[in-house]
């Protein structure tokens, strides 16, 4: 099971379609909400690269982007192994 991480904020729009796309394809993630914590907003910040806004998506701790970059993962057909390698590479 991939590790998937989604920082984000109640009132965020593409925060709602990345959740919804995760959802669809029945893949469990953590959302951190950074309108809640000001120190994960940092973390976020940091792990990013400088991105301050949301969301921004990590699979298996790799950085992703926002919405935007999951859904062009998605319509280029790599969104689903990006899910699945590394489970696959722990068994290999």
């Amino acid at each position: 099971m991939p590790k998937v991480e989604i920082y984000t904020t109640p009132t965020c729009s593409y925060c709602l379609r990345a959740k919804a796309l995760l959802d669809r394809k029945k893949v469990s993630y953590v959302e951190i909400r950074v309108d809640q914590d000001p120190q994960q907003r940092a973390i976020m910040i940091q792990r990013s690269g400088g991105q301050r806004t949301v969301p921004q998506i990590f699979i298996n701790d790799q950085w992703i982007g926002g919405f935007d970059e999951l859904w062009s993962l998605e319509q280029q057909h790599q969104l689903d192994s990006k899910l699945t390698s590394s489970t696959e590479k722990k068994h290999g």
